[in-house]
This record gives structure tokens, C-alpha cells and sequence, in this order.
């Protein structure tokens, strides 16, 4: 999988980790993939949730140890 941005939202705690996903997507062109590493564990149902409300698709999130990975494509 090609990662065309990747942001590191270590440490933020909801919603920081969606709002610079957000900004972070704005900067993309459709299509292209963005990866965000968090630990806030609420960032699971966060990034589901925002994949619907946004039309953006979630196409992996992994637990690895105490960080949760996000893969989105830009709508």
C-alpha cells in the first residue's frame, strides 16, 4: 500500500487527531492515502465515524501496542 502523507498524532487526545486528519486530507488529491498514528484509544469509533460523516474511506486501522493506525483515501 502507498502512502502519499503520513501525520503523527501521538499524544493528542480526541478530536485533535480527526481535525488534522481533516487538514491533512484537505491537502490531498482524491484518491491519494493518508496514515494516522494515534494513542488515543477512542480513535477507533472516532475515525469509523468520521470515514461515514466525510464520504473519505477507512480502509485499515491496526492496534499495534499502545498506537492505533489509520489508512484513509481521499473521496
Amino acid at each position: 500500500m502507498h502512502i502519499d502523507k503520513e501525520i503523527d498524532t501521538r499524544g493528542l487526545n480526541c478530536p485533535l487527531p480527526i481535525l488534522k486528519a481533516k487538514k491533512a486530507l484537505a491537502e490531498l488529491e482524491s484518491g491519494q492515502l493518508l496514515k494516522v498514528i494515534a494513542t488515543d484509544g477512542g480513535s477507533l469509533r472516532d475515525f469509523q465515524a468520521f470515514a461515514k460523516q466525510t464520504g473519505n474511506e477507512l480502509l485499515e486501522q491496526q492496534t499495534v501496542g499502545a498506537e492505533f493506525i489509520h489508512v484513509l483515501r481521499r473521496r
